[in-house]
């Protein structure tokens, strides 16, 4: 099993000590510091890089989702993951967007605090994968055409992309709608993003708010096409590319 390096950061003491003692029983974690402030939390990271940070959001001169977002900037998605504490569950959607892996509402207690560990360690296990070689691979890539990892809640979650039957684009989320689900799964990633992840050959996008898979439709006309229940329409920005598509129907 891997070991991941994290630090504790809260300016209450009780709290802080709660944390690092949880840390300390936890055989794959591994304290490098504990901080009472984010100013003192974010020096040490400048010269030590850590994997993961226990973090509570409101704090005197620097608080916690201001420290996040300061690290995010630096290089987005390459720094620490960040599981915030707070006893106030109306940032539960601030650490949401700011790619948090989870949320501790306080007071929380050792299995929740494990619950949320697990996550930072099965994402560092994920994120590691793809550089160990793989000897039974022929193709490039070729695992890469079968599943898309996307953040669901508070983990990532793997799609297979054969099973998606279309996706709906909702500002930063998007809703991606399954063969195997009676409900849509919510992301948060724009649609643009989320188009530059799939693979063109399967995958059109057909309007400002919609991206569908190509295997998954039933009938088409110049104006939409038909996935189960769903007419989705297509605009006049993507027709083109569209019509092609039909022509290669007919």
């Amino acid at each position: 099993m891997m070991t991941l390096t994290c630090i504790a950061v809260d300016d209450e003491p009780l709290a802080l000590e709660l944390v690092c003692t949880f840390i300390k029983q936890t055989p794959f974690l591994q304290l490098a510091g504990r901080y009472t402030s984010a100013l003192a939390a974010l020096n040490h990271l400048h010269q030590q890089p850590v994997d993961l940070i226990f973090l509570d959001i409101q704090m005197p001169d620097l608080s916690g989702t201001d420290l996040a977002r300061v690290l995010d900037k630096g290089q987005p998605g390459q720094g620490p993951r960040i599981i915030f504490t707070t006893a106030f569950n109306q940032y539960a959607l601030e650490g949401y967007r700011l790619d948090a892996l989870d949320y501790l509402l306080k007071p929380f207690n050792y299995a929740e605090f494990i619950r949320a560990a697990n996550k930072a360690l099965a994402y560092a296990e994920l994120r590691q994968k793809p550089t160990e070689p793989n000897p039974v691979v022929t193709a490039p890539a070729a695992a890469d055409d079968e599943y898309i990892f996307l953040k669901v809640e508070y983990q990532l979650v793997r799609v297979a992309l054969n099973d998606i039957l279309y996706i709906e684009g909702l500002k930063d989320y998007v809703k991606i709608h399954l063969q195997s689900a009676p409900k849509p799964i919510l992301s948060l990633i724009s649609l643009k993003a989320l188009e530059e992840k799939l693979p063109a050959k399967k995958f059109m996008r057909i309007h400002r708010s919609f991206i569908v898979a190509l295997d998954k439709i039933q009938s088409v006309t110049r104006q939409s096409v038909q996935i189960g229940a769903a007419n989705i329409p297509v605009s006049d920005q993507y027709k083109d590319a569209f019509n092609k598509f039909i022509n290669r129907w007919v």
